[in-house]
């Protein structure tokens, strides 16, 4: 499954794909990328917040976040998820 969600991004055009993890609770605050950044979930759930709203995401779910877009992330339950970034255009 691993290999079809990374062929999924690579259509979608980004790259540099690691998998990341964070525990119970773990929050990040307001923050922004310098570049598109994609999270897609394994395992677990995320909730992703924008000044536009905010999105619970759990397995298989993506959520894309353009360079420069204001953001911050928690998980109450622990998340695994598969991120990649790509230069926005």
């Amino acid at each position: 499954m691993l290999e079809e969600y990374k062929e999924k991004l690579r259509k979608m055009g980004y790259e540099g794909f690691y998998p990341w993890e964070d525990p119970p609770g773990t929050y990040y605050g307001w923050h922004t990328h310098t570049e598109d950044e994609v999270r897609l979930v394994l395992e677990g759930f995320i909730t992703i917040g924008t000044e536009e709203g905010t999105y619970t995401l759990g397995p298989g779910d993506l959520l894309e976040v353009k360079a420069g877009t204001r953001h911050w992330a928690k998980t109450e339950t622990g998340v695994k998820y598969l991120c990649a970034s790509k230069r926005s255009v």
